[in-house]
């Protein structure tokens, strides 16, 4: 426990949506931990340095940050010197990488005072949380004023190319479908959500990261050692079988093979930037104040609402 980052019990969420079997993820992340990193955390580190990229623009010191999640964390010995102590947060019973100080915790339900941290991070753990507006209104909470909020999670791009294949071998095999892949917000739901939340200044912006692999079944087993199953609550837990996987592996070679044999799998990074709000920031203009009009800028002429246009 760190003295700087005081603990406070929080209340269960009120909200009844569950999504993702929480307990069925920790169990995940846990199997996957053992050998997580050096071996199938590139997606991880890849995003964290971008976050890094990020953070390096950004002109202002961070005495205390916490990482949500302890998949991709910032190694101590890189810890850029702008932040000072850092925390990690997860709800397994050991990091998966190496930390200097670990909190195990739910990232639905943050047990920490308001206005703790300079700056929280989250590399790519974010899409499976049941609550995310509330999760994300409990972040801009535990920022003091003037805080800043720096994440990336994966984006409704990830995985088309798989979900397209079973979805297709499910219908034709077996009638019917049943949910095998998360359901992933895209740039404009999250932004959305970050304005829900009541954060300041939020950009968003996301980059697609393109993975080839010999098969589906080698895809399936990087996806299983980063501790990314399939954890949604009504996923259909009865296996379907050998046949299915192997025609889903055909369909998925024979619309997506490159030129070498192999097959790409997609995975879109969504980044987030958001402060917590403070009288310091810049705020927009109301309307109606502008000195100078866009038809002035553009040299033509302005056209009011219901005027007719004249030649």
């Amino acid at each position: 426990m760190v003295e700087e980052a005081p603990v406070v019990p929080t209340p269960p969420s009120s909200s009844e949506i569950t999504i993702f079997d929480r307990k069925a993820i920790k169990a995940s992340r846990e199997r996957a931990a053992k050998n997580f990193a050096g071996k199938h955390d590139f997606l991880f580190k890849w995003t964290t340095d971008r976050l890094l990229e990020r953070l390096e623009d950004v002109r202002r010191e961070f005495p205390l940050a916490l990482q949500i999640g302890s998949r991709g964390t910032i190694p101590p010995g890189q810890k850029p010197e702008k932040i000072g102590q850092m925390i990690t947060l997860d709800n397994t019973d050991t990091p998966a990488t190496p930390c200097q100080h670990y909190i195990q915790a739910e990232e639905e339900f943050l047990p920490f005072a308001p206005q703790t941290f300079d700056l929280i991070l989250s590399t790519l753990n974010l899409h499976s949380i049941n609550d995310l507006p509330g999760t994300l209104l409990q972040i801009r909470k535990a920022l003091k004023p003037d805080g800043l909020f720096l994440a990336a999670m994966f984006g409704g791009e990830t995985l088309h190319e798989l979900r397209a294949a079973m979805m297709q071998t499910e219908m034709e095999s077996l009638g019917g479908l049943s949910p095998r892949i998360f359901p992933f917000a895209d740039k404009p739901q999250t932004g959305a959500l970050l304005q829900r939340a009541g954060f300041a200044l939020p950009v968003v912006d996301s980059e697609i990261v393109t993975v080839t692999y010999s098969d589906i079944f080698a895809l399936m087993h990087d996806l299983r050692a980063m501790g990314e199953n399939n954890t949604i609550q009504a996923r259909d837990k009865t296996p379907p079988g050998k046949t299915f996987f192997m025609d889903t592996a055909v369909r998925y070679h024979n619309e997506h093979q490159e030129p070498d044999q192999r097959i790409p799998a997609s995975f879109e990074i969504i980044f987030m930037i958001g402060w917590a709000p403070h009288a310091s920031q810049q705020k927009p203009l109301p309307p109606g104040s502008a000195k100078h009009s866009l038809a002035e800028a553009l040299s033509t002429k302005e056209i009011k609402t219901g005027e007719p246009a004249k030649p």
